[in-house]
Protein backbone atom coordinates (compact mmCIF):
# COMPACT_ATOMS: atom_id res chain seq x y z
CA UNK A 1 0.00 0.00 0.00
CA UNK A 2 1.26 3.49 -0.85
CA UNK A 3 2.18 5.73 2.04
CA UNK A 4 1.09 9.36 2.31
CA UNK A 5 4.55 10.39 1.08
CA UNK A 6 4.24 8.28 -2.06
CA UNK A 7 0.67 8.78 -3.20
CA UNK A 8 -0.98 11.84 -4.63
CA UNK A 9 -2.86 13.88 -2.07
CA UNK A 10 -6.60 14.32 -2.46
CA UNK A 11 -7.66 17.98 -2.43
CA UNK A 12 -11.13 19.56 -2.30
CA UNK A 13 -12.23 23.19 -2.61
CA UNK A 14 -15.06 24.83 -0.66
CA UNK A 15 -16.33 28.01 -2.36
CA UNK A 16 -16.03 28.04 -6.15
CA UNK A 17 -15.88 31.74 -7.03
CA UNK A 18 -13.20 34.09 -8.36
CA UNK A 19 -10.20 33.14 -6.24
CA UNK A 20 -11.13 29.47 -6.28
CA UNK A 21 -11.28 29.12 -10.06
CA UNK A 22 -12.70 31.95 -12.16
CA UNK A 23 -9.61 34.20 -12.16
CA UNK A 24 -7.76 31.64 -14.27
CA UNK A 25 -9.62 33.29 -17.19
CA UNK A 26 -7.77 36.59 -16.58
CA UNK A 27 -5.25 36.60 -19.42
CA UNK A 28 -2.96 39.13 -17.72
CA UNK A 29 -2.40 37.31 -14.44
CA UNK A 30 0.55 35.06 -13.73
CA UNK A 31 -0.66 31.45 -13.72
CA UNK A 32 -1.69 29.64 -11.67
CA UNK A 33 -3.64 32.39 -9.92
CA UNK A 34 -6.42 30.41 -8.22
CA UNK A 35 -6.73 27.59 -5.73
CA UNK A 36 -7.91 25.07 -8.33
CA UNK A 37 -5.21 26.17 -10.74
CA UNK A 38 -2.48 25.72 -8.12
CA UNK A 39 -3.82 22.32 -7.07
CA UNK A 40 -3.95 20.93 -10.61
CA UNK A 41 -0.48 22.35 -11.41
CA UNK A 42 1.05 20.49 -8.45
CA UNK A 43 2.18 16.98 -9.38
CA UNK A 44 1.67 15.77 -5.79
CA UNK A 45 -2.03 16.70 -5.75
CA UNK A 46 -5.24 15.60 -7.39
CA UNK A 47 -8.27 17.89 -7.37
CA UNK A 48 -11.11 15.53 -6.44
CA UNK A 49 -14.17 17.78 -5.88
CA UNK A 50 -15.60 21.21 -5.15
CA UNK A 51 -18.53 22.52 -3.11
CA UNK A 52 -20.64 25.67 -3.39
CA UNK A 53 -24.23 26.59 -2.60
CA UNK A 54 -24.51 28.44 -5.94
CA UNK A 55 -25.74 26.28 -8.86
CA UNK A 56 -24.02 28.37 -11.52
CA UNK A 57 -20.63 28.22 -9.86
CA UNK A 58 -20.88 24.47 -9.42
CA UNK A 59 -21.65 24.05 -13.13
CA UNK A 60 -18.69 26.23 -14.16
CA UNK A 61 -16.28 24.47 -11.80
CA UNK A 62 -17.33 20.98 -12.86
CA UNK A 63 -17.06 21.91 -16.52
CA UNK A 64 -13.62 23.46 -16.22
CA UNK A 65 -11.92 20.93 -13.94
CA UNK A 66 -13.93 17.79 -14.75
CA UNK A 67 -14.59 16.85 -11.12
CA UNK A 68 -17.74 16.16 -9.09
CA UNK A 69 -19.36 19.07 -7.28
CA UNK A 70 -21.55 19.27 -4.20
CA UNK A 71 -24.08 21.76 -2.89
CA UNK A 72 -23.11 20.84 0.68
CA UNK A 73 -19.52 20.97 1.93
CA UNK A 74 -20.06 18.37 4.65
CA UNK A 75 -21.46 15.91 2.15
CA UNK A 76 -18.36 16.43 0.01
CA UNK A 77 -15.98 15.83 2.93
CA UNK A 78 -17.86 12.71 3.97
CA UNK A 79 -17.80 11.27 0.45
CA UNK A 80 -14.32 12.33 -0.72
CA UNK A 81 -12.26 12.19 2.51
CA UNK A 82 -9.60 14.64 1.24
CA UNK A 83 -6.14 15.17 2.72
CA UNK A 84 -6.21 18.92 2.00
CA UNK A 85 -9.13 21.36 1.80
CA UNK A 86 -8.99 24.86 0.35
CA UNK A 87 -11.55 27.25 1.85
CA UNK A 88 -12.40 30.09 -0.54
CA UNK A 89 -15.64 31.33 1.00
CA UNK A 90 -16.57 34.59 2.73
CA UNK A 91 -14.62 35.25 5.96
CA UNK A 92 -17.67 34.82 8.20
CA UNK A 93 -17.74 31.09 7.35
CA UNK A 94 -14.01 30.34 7.66
CA UNK A 95 -14.10 29.06 11.24
CA UNK A 96 -17.10 26.83 10.56
CA UNK A 97 -15.38 25.17 7.60
CA UNK A 98 -12.00 24.87 9.36
CA UNK A 99 -13.70 23.09 12.26
CA UNK A 100 -15.69 20.91 9.85
CA UNK A 101 -12.52 19.91 8.00
CA UNK A 102 -10.81 18.99 11.27
CA UNK A 103 -13.81 16.88 12.27
CA UNK A 104 -13.49 14.88 9.05
CA UNK A 105 -9.79 14.22 9.52
CA UNK A 106 -8.46 16.69 6.97
CA UNK A 107 -4.76 17.19 7.62
CA UNK A 108 -4.25 20.65 6.10
CA UNK A 109 -6.59 23.55 5.41
CA UNK A 110 -5.67 26.42 3.10
CA UNK A 111 -7.88 29.30 4.18
CA UNK A 112 -8.49 32.46 2.20
CA UNK A 113 -7.73 35.83 3.77
CA UNK A 114 -8.72 37.47 5.98
CA UNK A 115 -8.53 34.58 8.42
CA UNK A 116 -11.96 35.52 9.82
CA UNK A 117 -14.39 38.43 9.96
CA UNK A 118 -13.98 38.93 13.72
CA UNK A 119 -11.12 38.72 16.19
CA UNK A 120 -13.03 36.09 18.20
CA UNK A 121 -13.37 33.72 15.24
CA UNK A 122 -9.75 34.27 14.24
CA UNK A 123 -8.67 33.25 17.74
CA UNK A 124 -10.77 30.07 17.46
CA UNK A 125 -9.10 29.12 14.16
CA UNK A 126 -5.65 29.79 15.60
CA UNK A 127 -6.52 27.69 18.67
CA UNK A 128 -7.75 24.87 16.43
CA UNK A 129 -4.40 24.89 14.59
CA UNK A 130 -2.44 25.16 17.85
CA UNK A 131 -4.24 22.11 19.22
CA UNK A 132 -2.91 20.00 16.38
CA UNK A 133 -6.37 19.13 15.10
CA UNK A 134 -5.52 20.51 11.65
CA UNK A 135 -2.73 22.55 10.06
CA UNK A 136 -4.02 25.90 8.81
CA UNK A 137 -2.34 27.87 6.04
CA UNK A 138 -3.63 31.40 5.40
CA UNK A 139 -3.48 32.49 1.78
CA UNK A 140 -1.46 35.64 2.37
CA UNK A 141 0.11 34.91 -0.97
CA UNK A 142 3.02 37.35 -0.84
CA UNK A 143 4.77 35.13 1.70
CA UNK A 144 5.12 32.67 -1.17
CA UNK A 145 5.94 35.20 -3.89
CA UNK A 146 9.59 35.07 -5.04
CA UNK A 147 9.98 38.86 -5.12
CA UNK A 148 8.80 39.26 -1.52
CA UNK A 149 10.97 36.34 -0.39
CA UNK A 150 13.99 38.03 -1.96
CA UNK A 151 13.03 41.39 -0.44
CA UNK A 152 12.89 39.78 3.00
CA UNK A 153 16.41 38.41 2.50
CA UNK A 154 17.68 41.83 1.46
CA UNK A 155 16.13 43.53 4.48
CA UNK A 156 17.34 40.92 6.95
CA UNK A 157 20.75 40.35 5.41
CA UNK A 158 22.32 43.53 6.72
CA UNK A 159 23.44 45.06 3.43
CA UNK A 160 20.96 47.92 3.72
CA UNK A 161 21.46 48.28 7.48
CA UNK A 162 18.67 48.12 10.00
CA UNK A 163 15.14 49.18 9.07
CA UNK A 164 14.36 52.63 10.50
CA UNK A 165 10.84 53.22 9.14
CA UNK A 166 8.27 51.73 6.78
CA UNK A 167 5.42 53.11 4.71
CA UNK A 168 2.50 51.63 2.81
CA UNK A 169 0.06 52.91 0.18
CA UNK A 170 -3.20 51.14 -0.63
CA UNK A 171 -5.66 52.42 -3.26
CA UNK A 172 -8.31 50.05 -4.58
CA UNK A 173 -10.45 52.14 -6.92
CA UNK A 174 -13.15 54.78 -6.61
CA UNK A 175 -16.24 53.33 -4.97
CA UNK A 176 -15.37 51.10 -2.02
CA UNK A 177 -15.50 52.09 1.64
CA UNK A 178 -12.10 52.58 3.18
CA UNK A 179 -13.02 50.08 5.91
CA UNK A 180 -13.77 47.36 3.34
CA UNK A 181 -10.51 48.06 1.54
CA UNK A 182 -8.65 47.80 4.85
CA UNK A 183 -10.13 44.40 5.74
CA UNK A 184 -10.19 42.84 2.25
CA UNK A 185 -6.93 44.16 0.80
CA UNK A 186 -5.17 45.68 3.79
CA UNK A 187 -4.90 42.17 5.19
CA UNK A 188 -2.41 41.39 2.39
CA UNK A 189 -0.49 44.62 2.90
CA UNK A 190 -0.29 44.31 6.69
CA UNK A 191 0.82 40.69 6.46
CA UNK A 192 3.42 41.48 3.79
CA UNK A 193 4.79 44.28 5.97
CA UNK A 194 5.10 41.93 8.95
CA UNK A 195 6.69 39.23 6.78
CA UNK A 196 9.28 41.67 5.44
CA UNK A 197 10.04 43.31 8.80
CA UNK A 198 9.96 40.08 10.76
CA UNK A 199 7.90 41.63 13.56
CA UNK A 200 4.32 42.08 14.73
CA UNK A 201 2.50 45.27 13.71
CA UNK A 202 0.37 47.18 16.23
CA UNK A 203 -1.97 50.07 15.48
CA UNK A 204 -1.39 53.34 17.37
CA UNK A 205 -3.27 56.24 15.79
CA UNK A 206 -5.57 57.15 12.89
CA UNK A 207 -6.44 60.46 11.24
CA UNK A 208 -7.91 61.77 7.99
CA UNK A 209 -11.07 60.51 6.28
CA UNK A 210 -13.51 58.36 8.29
CA UNK A 211 -13.17 54.67 7.48
CA UNK A 212 -16.88 54.49 6.59
CA UNK A 213 -16.36 57.01 3.77
CA UNK A 214 -15.76 56.31 0.09
CA UNK A 215 -13.53 59.32 -0.44
CA UNK A 216 -10.28 60.89 0.64
CA UNK A 217 -7.47 59.21 2.54
CA UNK A 218 -7.13 57.79 6.02
CA UNK A 219 -3.69 57.65 7.61
CA UNK A 220 -2.80 54.85 10.00
CA UNK A 221 0.20 55.02 12.29
CA UNK A 222 1.55 51.83 13.80
CA UNK A 223 4.74 50.27 15.12
CA UNK A 224 6.47 46.96 14.57
CA UNK A 225 8.14 44.88 17.23
CA UNK A 226 11.25 46.82 18.24
CA UNK A 227 9.60 50.20 17.72
CA UNK A 228 9.95 50.61 13.94
CA UNK A 229 7.26 53.14 12.87
CA UNK A 230 4.85 52.30 10.04
CA UNK A 231 2.51 54.71 8.24
CA UNK A 232 -0.20 53.49 5.86
CA UNK A 233 -2.20 55.71 3.50
CA UNK A 234 -5.56 54.11 2.76
CA UNK A 235 -7.12 55.98 -0.14
CA UNK A 236 -10.28 56.13 -2.25
CA UNK A 237 -11.47 58.16 -5.26
CA UNK A 238 -8.57 56.94 -7.40
CA UNK A 239 -9.33 55.32 -10.75
CA UNK A 240 -6.34 53.01 -10.30
CA UNK A 241 -4.96 50.42 -7.90
CA UNK A 242 -1.82 50.89 -5.80
CA UNK A 243 -0.34 48.27 -3.46
CA UNK A 244 3.08 49.38 -2.27
CA UNK A 245 5.48 49.10 0.66
CA UNK A 246 8.73 51.01 1.17
CA UNK A 247 11.42 50.62 3.81
CA UNK A 248 13.96 53.26 4.81
CA UNK A 249 17.16 51.71 6.15
CA UNK A 250 20.50 52.95 7.47
CA UNK A 251 22.33 52.38 4.19
CA UNK A 252 19.60 52.33 1.59
CA UNK A 253 15.96 51.68 0.83
CA UNK A 254 13.67 49.07 -0.67
CA UNK A 255 10.34 49.62 -2.41
CA UNK A 256 8.08 46.75 -3.42
CA UNK A 257 4.54 46.35 -4.74
CA UNK A 258 2.57 45.28 -7.77
CA UNK A 259 5.21 45.17 -10.55
CA UNK A 260 7.56 47.21 -8.32
CA UNK A 261 10.93 46.01 -7.03
CA UNK A 262 13.32 48.89 -6.41
CA UNK A 263 16.51 48.81 -4.34
CA UNK A 264 18.71 51.84 -3.60
CA UNK A 265 22.02 51.98 -1.76
CA UNK A 266 23.88 54.85 -0.16
CA UNK A 267 26.68 56.23 -2.36
CA UNK A 268 28.80 59.37 -2.61
CA UNK A 269 26.60 62.16 -3.87
CA UNK A 270 27.19 63.32 -7.45
CA UNK A 271 25.55 66.64 -6.57
CA UNK A 272 27.40 67.95 -3.51
CA UNK A 273 30.77 67.31 -1.84
CA UNK A 274 30.70 65.67 1.58
CA UNK A 275 27.20 64.23 1.15
CA UNK A 276 25.78 60.83 0.26
CA UNK A 277 22.72 60.08 -1.88
CA UNK A 278 20.65 57.01 -2.67
CA UNK A 279 21.69 55.32 -5.90
CA UNK A 280 19.30 52.92 -7.62
CA UNK A 281 20.98 49.52 -8.02
CA UNK A 282 17.94 47.50 -9.04
CA UNK A 283 14.65 48.31 -10.71
CA UNK A 284 12.32 45.41 -11.45
CA UNK A 285 12.08 41.73 -10.63
CA UNK A 286 11.43 40.23 -14.03
CA UNK A 287 10.85 36.66 -12.91
CA UNK A 288 7.81 34.51 -12.34
CA UNK A 289 6.89 34.82 -8.67
CA UNK A 290 5.16 31.44 -8.18
CA UNK A 291 2.93 32.89 -5.48
CA UNK A 292 0.06 30.40 -5.75
CA UNK A 293 2.31 27.46 -6.63
CA UNK A 294 4.39 28.09 -3.51
CA UNK A 295 1.30 28.05 -1.32
CA UNK A 296 0.17 24.71 -2.77
CA UNK A 297 3.65 23.26 -2.28
CA UNK A 298 3.63 24.36 1.36
CA UNK A 299 0.28 22.65 1.86
CA UNK A 300 1.72 19.41 0.47
CA UNK A 301 4.80 19.65 2.69
CA UNK A 302 2.71 20.33 5.80
CA UNK A 303 0.42 17.40 5.03
CA UNK A 304 3.35 15.02 4.72
CA UNK A 305 5.14 16.43 7.76
CA UNK A 306 2.73 17.15 10.61
CA UNK A 307 5.46 18.97 12.55
CA UNK A 308 6.14 21.52 9.84
CA UNK A 309 5.12 25.14 10.48
CA UNK A 310 3.55 26.76 7.41
CA UNK A 311 5.20 29.85 6.00
CA UNK A 312 1.81 31.55 6.38
CA UNK A 313 0.38 30.03 9.55
CA UNK A 314 -2.84 30.63 11.45
CA UNK A 315 -0.85 32.58 14.05
CA UNK A 316 0.32 34.93 11.29
CA UNK A 317 -3.26 35.38 10.10
CA UNK A 318 -4.34 36.11 13.68
CA UNK A 319 -1.65 38.81 14.01
CA UNK A 320 -3.12 40.53 10.95
CA UNK A 321 -6.65 40.38 12.38
CA UNK A 322 -5.40 41.85 15.66
CA UNK A 323 -3.92 44.77 13.73
CA UNK A 324 -7.02 45.33 11.57
CA UNK A 325 -9.32 45.02 14.57
CA UNK A 326 -7.15 47.54 16.42
CA UNK A 327 -7.75 50.04 13.62
CA UNK A 328 -11.49 49.34 13.53
CA UNK A 329 -13.56 46.14 13.76
CA UNK A 330 -15.17 45.20 10.45
CA UNK A 331 -18.31 43.68 11.94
Amino acid sequence: MNTLNEQKLKVCVIGLGRIASLLEDDAKREKPCTHAGAITANEDCVLCAGADIDDGRRILFAGRWNVPVYADAEAMLAAERPDIVHIATHPDSHYRYCALAARYGVKTVVCEKPLADTLGKAKKIAALAESGAVTVIVNHERRYSADYVEARKLLSGGGLGKILSARGVLYMGTRRRLLDVLWHDGTHLADAAMFLCGGVLRHRKRWGAPLESRGGSAWLLGTFTGGIPFVLELGAERDHLVFELSFSCEKGSLRIGNKIFEVRESAESPYAEGFRSLEKIRDGFGEKTGYFSGMAADAVACTRDSGRRPRSAAADGLAVIRYLNGVKPWR
